[in-house]
């Protein structure tokens, strides 16, 4: 395990000056094989790099996106395209999430309300019918489970509870069902009530805020010049508009993607501009988990830093956002998940996911504390 007090000493010294990038590769060359390959070792390097020099060009955008106007994304392509200073990356994006977010965390916690037969052919999705995965299958849960189920993640530490459901989208029966239950969850606890429901129309967005969601989850899952590798069944247009309808019912939005598709660095970029461009207020990071059976298995997961610098460039980009990590982030990540709170990230899902088994909550919520941070939920 990863001592999180030394990543504490990272948010502490985030006030950094800038050296002649020759200077600073010749004084610090030695700091790599000091570290070795390990997560702590890994934070020694980074504490003793972050408290004396940053990358030049990392330094001058981190305070465009801080003061304004924002990256363009030529210039957010130029970050993506550093390779040897990802420490920097992760030091100014965790300054700005500092500046925008304080110390407050959010913690989420999801429910697969409707399993599996889903018209769809996401090529990452243990729940499409196209693919042959062995996914439990079931129809809307029961009130009782989802009401339960709420109550539970409340007591594990959540703030933010989202009913979610497979399928393009809902029938009018299962809309009712969602909507009374979000109205008894919001009786019966303190949490903020979400929702992933596959596509929306007008007058079931206006249900779903007036049955007391507060927040509208639907994923652009990646970049829209990508997107016809990752599923053929609905144009990237349909996704576009269901934010939009979410947006104008009053909902917070809250959409992202999965990150190790095969996308490229370019591609991750436009992904995080046209967020910006939608003004979500929520950005999920996912990293794919490979499933058995589905075009995406035999896909190698993400290297932690590579999964961290993708956090640190959202953040960058989109300064002022939420930016929760979801699925994908323990097998990713290993022993640097606390680090997702250096990268940018001032949220995280706790609990199981949709098909596959999260860590414990309690370990969650004790790496949160380790790191000085405080959970608290959003204001709406």
């Amino acid at each position: 395990m990863v001592d999180n007090r030394l990543l504490c000493l990272i948010y502490e010294r985030q006030s950094v000056f800038v050296m002649p990038d020759l200077i600073r590769h010749q004084v610090f060359s030695w700091i790599p094989a000091f570290a070795g390959m390990t997560a702590l070792g890994y934070i020694i390097a980074v504490v003793i790099k972050g408290i004396t020099m940053i990358n030049k060009t990392i330094a001058t955008l981190t305070e465009k996106a801080i003061k304004g106007p924002g990256l363009s994304f030529e210039e957010a392509c130029s970050l993506a395209g550093i390779i040897d200073d990802t420490n920097d990356l992760l030091l100014s994006a965790g300054r700005i999430r500092n500046i925008f977010k304080g110390n407050k965390l959010f913690t989420c916690s999801i429910i697969n309300a409707k399993s599996g037969y889903c018209s769809e052919n996401c090529a990452f999705c243990a729940q499409s019918g196209h693919h042959n995965t062995g996914v439990t299958t079931y129809p809307m849960l029961d009130q009782e489970k989802l009401i339960n189920t709420a109550i539970r993640m409340q007591e594990a530490g959540a703030t933010n509870y989202s009913m979610v459901t497979s399928g393009f989208a809902l029938k009018e029966k299962d809309v009712e069902a969602i909507c009374s239950a979000a109205a008894a969850i919001r009786h019966k606890t303190g949490l903020s009530v979400c929702a992933s429901l596959g596509g929306l129309t007008e007058p079931m967005a206006r249900r779903l805020k007036d049955s007391g969601i507060t927040t509208y989850h639907h994923n652009l899952e990646t970049a829209r010049s990508y997107f016809k590798n990752i599923c053929t069944t609905h144009e990237y247009e349909e996704d576009i508009e269901t934010i939009k309808i979410a947006r104008s019912a009053g909902l917070r939005v809250c959409s992202g993607g999965i990150m190790g598709l095969g996308e490229s660095w370019e591609q991750r970029m436009e992904l995080a501009f046209t967020i910006r461009e939608l003004e979500v207020d929520s950005i999920p990071i996912n990293f794919l988990n490979p499933i058995a059976g589905t075009p995406m298995q035999d896909r190698k997961l993400l290297p932690p830093m590579e999964a961290l610098k993708i956090i640190s460039l959202f953040r960058i980009i989109n300064p002022q956002k939420d930016i929760t990590i979801c699925g994908g982030r323990e097998r990713t990540l290993k022993d640097f998940q606390s680090w997702i709170f250096l990268a940018g990230a001032n949220g995280v899902m706790i609990g199981d996911y949709l098909t596959t088994k999260g860590r414990s909550s309690d370990m969650d919520i004790e790496m949160i504390r380790d790191t000085g941070l405080e959970v608290e939920k959003i204001e709406v």
